[in-house]
């Protein structure tokens, strides 16, 4: 169903799904680069044009307390944070998921402290990664509009709450075409707002419940073992909306994207706005004759390990693109669970893994390109290497 084409910023993409969602509640703390995304639906919230109550609070641990209080009474909620700020709520992260409350959350992607810098990389969402949320990555201000709509209705059918996340100021404040829905469309995507999203809500007087209770050695483990029974069953959710949503959009997304993988010999993987840089650098060693292929991960937890491992069954190698460092002497978060996927896996291609792009550094084509061909070197065995993980781009 063919919609609208709007020139417009990731941000204004964003605050443009929310608008037509139609929120019950936003809380809301400024950092960058996130601010003006909730500065453009503050606009909406002023005009009339949406009944969401938008909460302003004193910090982002507030927020996510706000967006949990909310989402226990019934609500259906939103807020949206940055680097820093998402470090600074990551303990109401565990409270969201362990509550088992359908919560979005829009990480602006953004490096952490220090050096202060309030650039891109993705070292904010693998401090979450762990957290019980479901997150999926955005590759342009197209696909955060998409998993904007796709969360809300993935959250409330899991009981799971989701992190939609797209890279700070290089998909944020970057002005592209944006096919937009029609209202209605959405809304009825979604279902209507002001109605109670879970099964036991807050404020449900008839039935009482208890939000915030205690698990002492005797029970916490049941606790946990149904909420990990529960993440596995989000793939079928996910896979569910999305064909859901193809209906009203046109789109299909899968839990992956593949690029030119089919005759593949050597597969490059990355998440989030890089992935089109590496498009180019593919194509550019198919015109030598090379044959490589891409793989863009969109859903990033739960994470895709039959979808990778298939994709990578006859690769002779594979190389990781990280936009974030583990600091741990194996490599970087995305590169383990690549690693992790093909541990079963009858085929072993050889894997290596680069750190790049952090704290916003552009990432060029050619430095992609140096990539696959050191990718390919190590595999045949023209070079060697000291470690499984190397930076891609420190200056000498």
């Amino acid at each position: 169903m063919a919609g609208k084409v709007i020139a417009l910023t990731g941000n204004q993409a964003a605050a443009e799904a929310m608008r037509q969602i139609n929120f019950d509640v936003a809380a809301v703390y400024p950092i960058s680069p996130q601010t003006e995304l909730m500065g453009f639906f503050a606009e909406y919230v002023a005009n009339g044009e949406v009944d969401t109550d938008m909460v302003s609070v004193e910090g982002e641990h507030s927020a996510m307390a706000a967006c949990i209080g909310a989402a226990a009474a019934g609500a259906r909620v939103i807020t949206a944070s940055a680097g820093p700020g998402i470090a600074y709520m990551v303990e109401n992260l565990y409270v969201a998921s362990g509550m088992r409350l359908p919560i979005v959350l829009l990480d602006v992607n953004r490096a952490l402290s220090a050096p202060l810098n309030i650039h891109c990389d993705h070292s904010d969402s693998m401090l979450t990664r762990d957290s019980g949320w479901i997150s999926l990555f955005s590759e342009n201000a197209q696909e955060a509009y998409h998993n904007i709509i796709q969360a809300v209705k993935i959250s409330e059918k899991a009981l799971i709450p989701v992190m939609v996340n797209y890279d700070g100021y290089i998909v944020s404040h970057s002005i592209e075409n944006v096919e937009i829905l029609d209202d209605q469309v959405v809304r009825d995507f979604v279902g209507p707002s002001g109605i109670h999203r879970i099964p036991y809500p807050l404020l449900d007087f008839k039935k009482p419940v208890t939000y915030g209770a205690t698990a002492q050695p005797d029970y916490y483990t049941e606790c946990r073992y149904q909420q990990h029974v529960d993440m596995l069953k989000a793939y079928d959710i996910v896979r569910e909306v999305a064909e859901e949503f193809e209906a009203i959009s046109g789109k299909l997304y899968g839990f992956i994207e593949e690029y030119k993988t089919d005759d593949a010999e050597y597969i490059a993987i990355s998440m989030g706005s890089s992935f089109g840089t590496l498009r180019e650098a593919v194509d550019i060693m198919r015109e030598q004759g090379r044959k490589f292929g891409a793989i863009k991960i969109r859903l990033y937890r739960p994470f895709p390990l039959k979808e990778i491992a298939q994709a990578l069954s006859k690769a002779k190698g594979v190389v990781v693109l990280d936009r974030a460092d583990s600091f741990d002497g194996i490599g970087g978060p995305l590169f383990k669970d690549v690693a992790t996927a093909l541990f079963n896996n009858p085929n072993r291609p050889y894997i290596h893994n680069f750190i790049y792009g952090l704290g916003g550094r552009e990432i060029l084509t050619e430095e992609f390109v140096r990539a696959l061909d050191r990718l390919e070197r190590l595999e045949k065995g023209i070079e060697t290497r000291e470690n499984l993980v190397e930076y891609l781009q420190v200056r000498s």
